[in-house]
């Protein structure tokens, strides 16, 4: 999936909860789970992954089936409270806010990016793959 797509995909999901402009909407998802290559950035997901608190609820959005609810502090860990002040601050809102809609967003774009319920070791080209991003982050 067109990762421009599916930022569409999560600003109208968000536009329901928050009434914004979509294109506003789509561009701030992007300012946050938005990597340097025009994808979405699943370094977060895999960092998850290896928490024992997210594991499951991550793997879930991951894998086929349904996806695992989580709560406004879920992905306040999940994402880091400097994201999620970054997005609210380009919406205008309150980071308690953001997190609250971005609670049932982002399993959706998770699920999306992911198709068919693709390994996520194999959508960052196995561990290697996973080094590699890590070694771009420190």
């Amino acid at each position: 999936m067109d990762m421009n797509e599916l930022f569409n995909i999560g600003a109208s999901l968000l536009k329901n909860k928050l009434g914004q402009n979509e294109g506003v909407l789509s561009e701030a998802l992007s300012s946050i789970l938005g990597n340097k290559e025009g994808g979405l950035d699943l370094s977060s997901i895999t960092s998850a992954l290896q928490s024992g608190s997210l594991a499951s609820i991550a793997s879930s959005w991951i894998g086929s089936g349904e996806n695992s609810p989580i709560d406004a502090s879920g992905v306040k860990e999940l994402l880091g409270s400097d994201k999620i002040d970054t997005f609210a601050k380009k919406l205008g809102i309150d980071s308690d806010t953001a997190a609250d809609a971005l609670k049932d967003v982002l399993p959706n774009m998770v699920d999306k990016a992911t198709p068919e319920g693709d390994d996520l070791l194999a959508n960052l080209g196995g561990l290697d793959g996973i080094m590699k991003m890590a070694g771009k982050f420190f």
